[in-house]
């Protein structure tokens, strides 16, 4: 019981982060949960209480929601997303794990020195680089469900609105995590004690929703942004930690 209680307090945090940004619970609460419930089971729990947690801001941030620029990034990502699957089921990934991680920790710093001033902004990504960096994001949700830094860093530029950035991420991890956790009902992965834990999580869920809500309405266009490429920042060193 007390691994699952300490979960619940990672997903309370994690997924008020989310809720405030969009992206980032499960590759931040993968670690921790990986290590008190095992990789196999953390995944499909976080897989399925991200799914939630998207699906609730997808549906009440309706009218927030780019339809176009969910269309092209979901696009990009759908087509990534078997071969990160197989990679996930197949592959030894510690190593493309580490280097996923270096280049989020180079990208959001540089992205930081951008805001703070230090750096001077450059041109917006050229669209096969956008193509590219989605394609991949894509492999990366196959096979961690967590291709969200990835997508921030094409979705930051294209959406700095940030109602409109987070509604837009959360129907995008809605339509990419329907498409993993129906995989694993295909392939009866699925476990009652995988069904028992997330229930278990719903009560962390529900709370870390009404936190998170709560501190998004409050901050303003800079802080958000800061907050978003801090998260980013501290989401690659996690993964360097933690691989």
């Amino acid at each position: 019981m007390i691994p699952v209680l300490l979960s619940g307090l990672v997903v309370f945090i994690t997924h008020a982060l989310e809720a405030v940004t969009g992206f980032g619970c499960t590759v931040l609460a993968l670690p921790f949960v990986s290590a008190l419930l095992g990789v196999r089971e953390a995944v499909q729990v976080l897989t399925v209480i991200a799914w939630i947690l998207a699906l609730y801001l997808a549906v009440t941030k309706r009218r927030d929601i780019d339809f176009k620029q969910f269309f092209l990034i979901a696009g990009c990502m759908v087509c990534g997303l078997p071969v990160g699957m197989y990679l996930f089921r197949s592959a030894d990934i510690g190593f493309l794990r580490l280097l996923l991680a270096l280049f989020i920790v180079l990208s959001s710093a540089l992205q930081l020195l951008k805001l703070s001033g230090a750096v001077r902004p450059g041109n917006r990504m050229p669209k096969l680089a956008a193509v590219a960096l989605l394609f991949c994001a894509g492999i990366v949700h196959g096979m961690f469900s967590s291709g969200g830094p990835l997508v921030v860093l094409y979705a930051a530029a294209a959406m700095p609105e940030k109602g409109k950035f987070r509604a837009t991420l959360c129907l995008l991890w809605t339509t990419l995590n329907t498409i993993i956790i129906g995989s694993y009902f295909a392939r009866g992965e699925f476990e009652t004690s995988t069904v028992t834990t997330v229930g278990w999580m719903l009560p962390f869920l529900l709370a870390g929703i009404i936190a998170g809500e709560k501190i998004h309405n409050r901050v303003n266009a800079r802080v958000f942004s800061f907050t978003v490429f801090s998260m980013l920042l501290a989401t690659g060193i996690f993964m360097i930690a933690f691989r």
